[in-house]
């Protein structure tokens, strides 16, 4: 199905865009009123917790000898059990050094700490998304959310070269891309045993994602302003991640990741030193449905600014992605056409995040 025309998105946002930021420390008393969500949508504060199913990645590393192929069978199982009911876990032994999370959380706070008008040196579009932003979806009159983000690409490089950088702090970009270096090399672990675990060979997902010289990552950095009345606002609103994997370096200070699980949001507890990871839409289809990408959204503080850093392993831009074909059969037909990653993306940015909403719609053939 072609949705390419259909799809493609507007070089300017509809409205004059805010930063968030801007409005706390102008010590804004109440939520302006395009910031306040419908009843429905408002969060429950505080939420009940969740504990998140944990996968042990060390042993995915050393399989010599019988006792570390049990090992990797165990984890093998949690991973398949956690991306089946709920589509997220957390991840620890991860090979990722705690040095380099730390750095990057401090360049990237440095960042938001400086002037205003720095930061809208790198302001971005809908058509340009790399750089400073404040929102998502390009609909008029939209409902905001309460945070403001840096957008970047990772791979591949000649997308990378569209990457607006900041010139301050003058070690953020080599801190950003070492962090990059060593999430990718975690999330080619991670495909590696979620495809081990649907049954298929170590590398189909790797392969369908486009191997080396094609698969596709980016990163954003969320920044969640304090908030005047957190219960009426969102941090991000609910939605699933369009890509393939996304592992999250959660706030070490602020509380504020939700989970749909049912018809009950749930605060996650992120465990120090783990980073969670959400199944997204492209391992769905992927999977026919046999994993499940997870509704999750962010909600805001009244106590304190809250900071994470989201980076999303995705397929190539130009590959069509449906159905594994071991994973169809005539008891377990195929419940998605293919269809190729960029145009899937460009549908979800024009519509915006609503919750799960563009995966169905596609599952129902109603992309246009």
């Amino acid at each position: 199905m072609d949705t390419t025309a259909s799809c493609s998105l507007p070089d300017a946002w509809p409205e004059p865009v805010v930063p968030v930021q801007s409005l706390s420390e102008a010590g804004v008393s109440a939520v302006p009123p395009q910031y306040i969500k419908p009843p429905q949508d408002r969060p429950v504060l505080p939420a009940p917790s969740l504990d998140v199913p944990t996968v042990d990645v060390a042993a995915f590393l050393d399989l010599d000898g019988a006792a570390a192929a049990c090992a990797a069978a165990e984890q093998l199982k949690n991973l398949a059990e956690a991306c089946s009911k709920h589509g997220f876990f957390q991840v620890v032994n991860h090979g990722v050094q705690a040095s380099t999370v730390e750095r990057m959380r401090g360049a990237w706070r440095r960042f938001f700490a400086l002037e205003m008008e720095e930061k809208k040196a790198c302001s971005n579009s809908p058509s340009a998304p790399e750089g400073y932003g404040s929102r998502a979806g390009v609909e008029k009159g939209a409902l905001l959310d309460w945070g403001d983000y840096y957008f970047l690409n990772i791979l591949p490089r000649e997308i990378k070269r569209r990457n607006k950088w900041p010139k301050s702090p003058h070690d953020l970009r080599e801190i950003t891309e070492d962090y990059g270096r060593d999430l990718m090399n975690l999330c080619e672990v991670l495909l590696k045993a979620m495809s081990l675990s649907l049954g298929l060979g170590e590398n189909q997902l790797h392969a369908a994602f486009g191997s080396d010289d094609g698969i596709s990552a980016c990163m954003r950095v969320n920044y969640y302003p304090k908030c005047p009345q957190p219960e009426l606002t969102l941090g991000i609103s609910s939605h699933s991640d369009a890509g393939g994997i996304a592992v999250l370096l959660a706030d070490d200070r602020v509380k504020g990741t939700q989970v749909l699980k049912g018809d009950t949001w749930y605060t996650v507890q992120p465990i120090p030193n783990a980073f969670l990871v959400n199944v997204g839409d492209q391992i769905q289809i992927i999977s026919n449905d046999k994993y499940k990408s997870v509704e999750h959204r962010a909600v805001a503080s009244s106590d304190d600014a809250r900071f994470t850093v989201a980076f999303f392993c995705n397929p190539s831009g130009n590959l069509p992605i449906g159905p594994a074909a071991q994973l169809v059969s005539s008891q377990s037909p195929a419940l998605y056409t293919p269809i190729v990653f960029d145009e899937y993306r460009r549908f979800s940015r024009r519509r915006g995040l609503k919750g799960k909403s563009q995966l169905e719609a596609m599952k129902n053939s109603k992309v246009h």
